[in-house]
């Protein structure tokens, strides 16, 4: 027997009908976006892992059970205590970035991931914080960002984890340790200053010293070369006036050989005589007068008896 549909009840199985086939399209259809990767599972057990695209399951079958994001993530790593080899608790935190490279061990290896790698960095920071005094803490910071690394790496891998950074965000010691450190900071920037000002001075002293060096060589030197051109000046100068004297003792003894010449030099000799005694009376000085003043010719006939004997013989 063939049953038969009454006419109402055709529009509520057609709209059941599209609406059956719109579950069934919205179980059976996945896109996964890029970078991501779907965990399916097939009646509660891994089927297979879906990567970006648009894929085809199985309905009621298969289900879509973790979806995990294959990018680097960055995790913040909570603020601790830590106690540092020298007794001193300071807080720290820091940055943990780590990426999923197998999201089937992501999915089963271990609950959260997250939750268990900042944890493990918590643990791995502490051990290392204990082994560096406080001083040290700052300036090993690649040290201890390293061994961080190295440790959650290892750990990680069976979890489908890759850690690739880890990174010490702030060191907080305790109030008196930073009153402390401002301390013993202002001392030393004192020490530098002191030390800059110091070899300031010094290397000023020197300069002035080398300039007054150099001041006197270069007096000196100045002076030499002025003695030198000053006696070359003067030796030239007696070479020329013994060379002019001269000069003009020749000429003068050529002149008396000449005709009449004798006669001019007793002339010569004669009005020099009246000039430097006129010269005498004019002083008011007693002075003491030859005996013979009057004979002037008897004086002049003695110069030039004198001339006669320096006269070239021809």
């Amino acid at each position: 027997m063939i049953p038969i549909i009454a006419a109402g009840e055709f529009p509520f199985i057609a709209v059941a009908l599209v609406v059956l086939i719109i579950v069934t399209v919205a179980k059976t259809a996945r896109i996964v976006p890029q970078r991501n990767a779907f965990v399916i599972e097939r009646l509660g057990k891994y089927g297979r892992t879906l990567d970006a695209g648009f894929h085809i399951l199985i309905p009621f079958l298969d289900k879509v059970a973790y979806k995990h994001s294959l990018k680097e993530v960055a995790v913040d790593v909570p603020m601790q205590m830590c106690i540092t080899k020298d007794n001193i608790a300071i807080e720290i935190d820091g940055v943990l970035y780590m990426q999923v490279l197998d999201a089937k061990k992501a999915s089963y290896g271990i609950e959260n991931y997250y939750y268990a790698a900042t944890q493990l960095a918590q643990t791995t920071l502490r051990s290392e914080i204990g082994k560096l005094e406080l001083d040290r803490t700052f300036e090993e910071r690649d040290t201890i960002n390293a061994q961080v690394i190295e440790a959650l790496d290892k750990a990680a891998e069976p979890w489908g984890l890759k850690i690739t950074r880890y990174e010490i965000a702030n060191i907080n010691p305790p109030k008196s340790v930073q009153d402390a450190l401002e301390k013993q900071m202002r001392a030393e920037r004192e020490r530098r200053s002191q030390i800059a000002l110091s070899e300031g001075e010094r290397e000023s002293a020197i300069n002035v010293a080398e300039g007054q060096k150099q001041r006197i060589i270069k007096e000196s030197e100045a002076n030499q070369l002025s003695q030198v051109n000053e006696a070359e000046g003067k030796a030239r100068e007696i070479q020329l006036l013994a060379g002019a004297t001269a000069q003009g003792i020749r000429e003068i003894a050529l002149a008396i050989n000449e005709p009449g010449g004798g006669a001019a030099v007793n002339l010569r000799v004669a009005e020099q005589y009246v000039k430097e005694f006129g010269k005498l009376a004019q002083s008011t000085n007693s002075m003491i007068i030859p005996a013979n003043l009057a004979d002037i010719g008897g004086t002049v006939a003695g110069l030039a008896t004198v001339l006669d004997k320096v006269k070239p013989k021809v």
